[in-house]
């Protein structure tokens, strides 16, 4: 089976790194990419890591029908208005990596696997989960699936520079980025409504809060993510419960190590630690936010939907030192 695809915005980092993860995933042949600035252009041209790795080049031209699958990889708020002003063959499948479809969009499936990995499979149209999000809720997913989100979440999570995009700006330019940290949309970050959805489709019953300061990282990529509520468990039940929800997940591993960020940086793997203090449950989660944050997690949506192994194209190995 070899699976056509198509990239919508193929010149910012998910869709390069998208690129690398396909060109070399066996059961996939890359048919267009498209980028209106640099049509005529070798991917390579732009995404430099992939020099002798493909002589493609970047098209103006979007032909549907030549694809079985469409990656959508344009900035949030344009891909609703690129759904609504083109058509496309009623067998085509859509992967939108903005934010657009996340929150209750009609048709539109959220693709967090370890959530939705049986809707994922039949889904035509999925929304890629965002990077804060995929992270924090795999921290909190297995309290939320035993209603054991009782009390307030508070949750500081740190994030590499190319979480913000490719476009330069004040913040993430080198010289303000290096040897620098600063909190940003304290409490009101976008990614809270996916996470509250993903809380109240487990847990009706929520009532609590989630306190989420989210920090620019003097770092490009990855997100480290501590978070701590109360609870009565005791430390071991509160591991087995993590261990159970996990057991079988491909990309999700829970370890009795407290672990490093570089264990999953350049992986699709998320990492999760749990550990009890007191009457407090501390849950630290990681992810490449490139990865299992966005392009990864996309390729493994993919599989999912054309029935491959999950794990095709995405046996990764972390930068570790």
């Amino acid at each position: 089976m070899i699976i056509k695809v198509g990239i919508i915005g193929g010149a910012g980092y998910t869709a390069g790194e998208l690129l690398r993860l396909l060109i070399h995933h066996p059961a996939v042949e890359i048919g267009f990419v498209h980028s209106k600035s640099n049509a005529g252009a070798l991917l390579s041209d732009i995404h430099s890591d992939l020099v002798g790795e493909t002589y493609k080049i970047f098209s103006d031209k979007m032909p549907f029908e030549t694809v079985d699958v469409l990656f959508l990889c344009i900035g949030h708020g344009e891909a609703k208005g690129f759904i609504e002003n083109n058509s496309f063959p009623k067998t085509l499948k859509i992967i939108d990596l903005s934010q657009d479809f996340r929150v209750g969009a009609e048709n539109w499936v959220y693709g967090l696997p370890e959530l939705n990995r049986p809707l994922i499979e039949k889904a035509n149209f999925i929304a890629n989960p965002g990077c804060f999000a995929t992270t924090i809720q795999l921290g909190l997913l297995p309290l939320a699936a035993h209603h054991l989100l009782n009390s307030d979440v508070h949750i500081h999570a740190i994030t590499g520079s190319t979480g913000a995009g490719q476009k330069p700006s004040t913040t993430s330019h080198f010289s303000w980025r290096n040897n620098n940290i600063s909190i940003y949309e304290s409490f009101k970050h976008r990614h809270l409504k996916e996470i509250k959805q993903t809380v109240f489709q487990l847990q009706p019953d929520f009532v609590s809060e989630l306190n989420f300061l989210p920090i620019r990282g003097n770092f490009t990529r990855g997100i480290y993510a501590s978070m701590y509520l109360k609870t009565s468990l005791c430390e071991s039940d509160v591991k087995k419960l993590y261990a159970d929800f996990y057991k079988d997940e491909p990309f999700t591993h829970v370890t009795d190590t407290n672990p490093h960020l570089k264990q999953v940086v350049g992986t699709n793997k998320a990492l999760i630690y749990v550990s009890k203090h007191d009457d407090k449950v501390l849950i630290i989660s990681m992810i490449d936010n490139l990865l299992k944050g966005a392009s990864g997690q996309a390729v493994q949506n993919m599989n999912l939907m054309f029935g491959l192994p999950e794990t095709e194209g995405l046996k990764l190995k972390a930068v570790a030192f």
